[in-house]
């Protein structure tokens, strides 16, 4: 519902015809002043996505949980009272794209390791330096003379030196972990793919290259992880986008071309995967909440259970929707979800694999 000021002119500014009420019964335009206060462009702008006479709400509710209503409902001629399902896919990938990279990060561990190592490397300064007084009180005392004192004093510098060295080799050790199919940089890579007959060092060499300037960059593994992360999350709105024809055309195929259009496939698409962008959404949002939490047993299994449930919701989702928008028999309509859910499981997977290729080695 619109906030703008009414004019009270009767003609309307966009086709001329007579406005009775709020809106042109003729071409729909609001009879509203031509200039408005600025913070109309962004309360017009949330209206126009989200409805707040109910419009988007509705929709969502039955997104989530009424498989195959919004397909049944558009395809039968009632499309006012839901967001058409073309802007519906649109907004949902759109917040699903942005949302992630707003959202707290959790550092919380690592700020606690680092704690952990200050913590240790302040005791065990302390206690050289209790030692190292202990050391000289003796000497003063004459219980101890000067040559067994300075024995007693390397012993102990000798410790400190093999914990500070164990400390390096430890860390030496984590950065040397981290390789590439068992290459470490892109010498060891070639050496390897001069070996390898098969062809996948020659394919997965842009991978690696990208990899290694990365990390020779400077970023940490754990940057590095991150910056994947982030590359996979927008990576597959991308996917889904591409897939949306190729998986239009396989419902086209396995159903009756006389009774069910291609379009009609293209609108049980977009519900669909607008469905699936908007569960995704739901479970980083969940899973960067849980991040927050305490590592308890019992808080690690009901989380687990929660991402089980949406997965598998996931996976039932189509069913439900195929056989309710499509009418077929339960059997028979198992039988054609299985063999599409296979198919475009294995498209989906290498559209998406190929995607993340090209973004990885296009990285900066």
């Amino acid at each position: 519902m619109s906030h703008g000021k009414l004019r009270e002119e009767k003609d309307c500014l966009n086709c001329g015809h007579t406005v009775e009420e709020k809106f042109c019964p003729h071409c729909g335009q609001e009879n509203i002043q031509t200039r408005q206060h600025f913070h109309y462009l962004f309360t017009h702008f949330i209206e126009d996505f989200t409805h707040y006479d109910g419009q988007f709400w509705k929709t969502i509710k039955y997104l989530l949980f009424r498989p195959g209503k919004l397909t049944k409902e558009y395809l039968s001629g009632k499309r006012q009272m839901y967001v058409a399902p073309v802007k519906l896919y649109i907004f949902i990938s759109f917040i699903t794209f942005l949302l992630p990279s707003l959202l707290p990060h959790h550092e919380e561990p690592e700020k606690s390791e680092n704690k952990t190592k200050i913590q240790k490397t302040q005791e065990k300064e302390q206690q050289a330096e209790a030692t190292h007084k202990v050391i000289e009180s003796l000497k003063k005392e004459g219980i101890i003379s000067d040559k067994a004192s300075a024995k007693t004093q390397k012993i102990v510098d000798s410790l400190k030196t093999k914990d500070e060295n164990d400390d390096l080799i430890e860390n030496s050790f984590k950065t040397g972990n981290t390789s590439i199919m068992n290459a470490h940089n892109m010498k060891e890579y070639e050496a390897l793919q001069k070996k390898d007959n098969t062809g996948f060092y020659n394919f997965m060499k842009p991978v690696a290259k990208k990899i290694f300037e990365l990390k020779g960059n400077g970023l940490t593994k754990k940057q590095m992880i991150e910056k994947y992360s982030e590359t996979i999350i927008h990576t597959l709105p991308k996917a889904l986008f591409i897939y949306l024809p190729i998986f239009a055309f396989f419902l086209w195929l396995f159903h009756n071309k006389r009774k069910w259009w291609y379009f009609d496939h293209g609108i049980f698409t977009l519900h669909y995967f607008s469905f699936l962008l908007l569960a995704i959404l739901i479970f980083i949002i969940f899973k960067n909440i849980v991040s927050f939490l305490p590592d308890y047993f019992i808080l690690n299994l009901f989380c687990f259970f929660i991402f089980s449930a949406i997965f598998i919701y996931m996976s039932v989702y189509f069913f439900v929707a195929h056989h309710r928008v499509y009418e077929s028999s339960r059997t028979l309509s198992i039988f054609k979800g299985i063999l599409l859910f296979i198919v475009n499981f294995i498209g989906l997977v290498c559209m998406f694999l190929a995607l993340l290729y090209v973004s990885v080695i296009t990285m900066h």
